[in-house]
């Protein structure tokens, strides 16, 4: 069976992260991103968010971003325009994708060919994650954390880590290769090993 694949879906390269189940807060100003907002919250759509590894987006001009191979698909859930004409967004994250093609149309918005990546099924959480659901609750609190309206739920593993991920303040270097893990225990073990290189 072949993974389902998407064509010209419409990206937006950024220098953070987004994980499954994660809440980004977005200020849009340029055009382009201007438009894709208003078409996805006309169409109740979505778009992909890649990490930007290097290269710049503003204006859409230079050499062409080098962009992240894994991605996570966004849906906006709460929006307002503010009175300078931004437009500011909270997106929520859903499936991740492999970012097979990208390109810039006409309009210099960057489209690519996605495959949608098969999620395996989340595991209880062990034991040695008692510490790691107690720092989740802790971040939770903040106020910043709810007026995005995080969910307070997590029922499983690799969601843990997916929220953790989103929430904690690391660089988007450390924390993009936890979005390639598939497995959940996997993703939960190199979350461990950043955190106790990040500690020493």
């Amino acid at each position: 069976m072949h993974a389902e694949q998407q064509d010209h879906y419409p990206l937006f390269p950024l220098g953070g992260v987004l994980f499954p189940g994660g809440r980004m807060a977005l200020r849009i100003f340029e055009r382009r991103y201007l438009d894709l907002l208003r078409n996805t919250l006309r169409d109740d759509g979505h778009f992909g968010i890649v990490h930007l590894h290097a290269g710049s987006e503003v204006d859409g001009k230079g050499d062409e971003p080098h962009i992240a191979a894994v991605g996570c698909q966004a849906r906006v859930v709460d929006w307002d325009q503010t009175e300078d004409g931004l437009l500011s967004v909270v997106v929520e994250g859903g499936p991740r994708f492999r970012l097979l093609h990208s390109y810039r149309d006409a309009a210099g918005l960057n489209r690519g060919r996605v495959e949608w990546l098969s999620e395996q099924a989340d595991i209880p959480l062990p034991e040695e994650a008692e510490e790691l659901s107690a720092l989740l609750a802790q971040l939770l609190e903040h106020p910043h954390v709810q007026r995005m309206g995080f969910s307070a739920e997590v029922s499983g593993t690799g969601e843990l880590v997916n929220r953790l991920a989103q929430l904690l303040p690391l660089s988007p270097e450390d924390v993009y290769p936890l979005l390639e893990i598939d497995e959940p225990l996997h993703r939960l073990d190199a979350l461990h090993d950043l955190l106790e290189s990040l500690s020493q």
